[in-house]
This record gives C-alpha cells, sequence and structure tokens, in this order.
C-alpha cells in the first residue's frame, strides 16, 4: 500500500493507464479479428475494408506505445498476406 503522497498519485496514474491501455488493446484485437472473419469469408470487398481498418487500429496502438511496433507490423503484414492470397 503507498504511504507517500507521491506513490498514492503514482498509484491512481498506473490505474488509469491500465485501463485506456487495456481499451486500446481490446479495439485493436476486435478489429484484427474482424478482417481475419472477413478473409476466411471470402468476401474480398468487405475483407479490404476490414484488413484496411484493423492495420490503421495496429499502427494507432503502437504509436501510443500499447503495444510494440514490431508485433503491429507483423500483424499487419500478415493480414495483408491472407488478403492477397484472397484475391
Amino acid at each position: 500500500m503507498a504511504n507517500h503522497p507521491s506513490a498514492e498519485k503514482r498509484n491512481r496514474q498506473r490505474v488509469a493507464r491500465t485501463e485506456r491501455n487495456r481499451a486500446a488493446k481490446s479495439s485493436v484485437r476486435s478489429a484484427v479479428k474482424k478482417a481475419r472473419a472477413a478473409i476466411a469469408s471470402g468476401d474480398r470487398a468487405g475483407a479490404k475494408a476490414n484488413v484496411a481498418e484493423a492495420s490503421t487500429a495496429l499502427a494507432k496502438a503502437a504509436k501510443k506505445g500499447v503495444i510494440h511496433k514490431n508485433a503491429a507490423a507483423r500483424t499487419t503484414s500478415r493480414i495483408q498476406a491472407a488478403l492477397s492470397k484472397l484475391g
């Protein structure tokens, strides 16, 4: 338990940051899942839109430091490659 005002503040900041990061990660995972589902269904137009949305979400999360930039690049690359195989 925090005993100093500065430690209490750091704890409040940690909680706020964790919630913000959790929400961002969740939205990224949802976007990627939606893109993969669209690719699996074979709908090229829908898949293209979903992949673009997922790529944007991944880039934003990496920029904010929510996920590592290489993890974002790797995931983007994989869904783009899957989209390319579709057409």
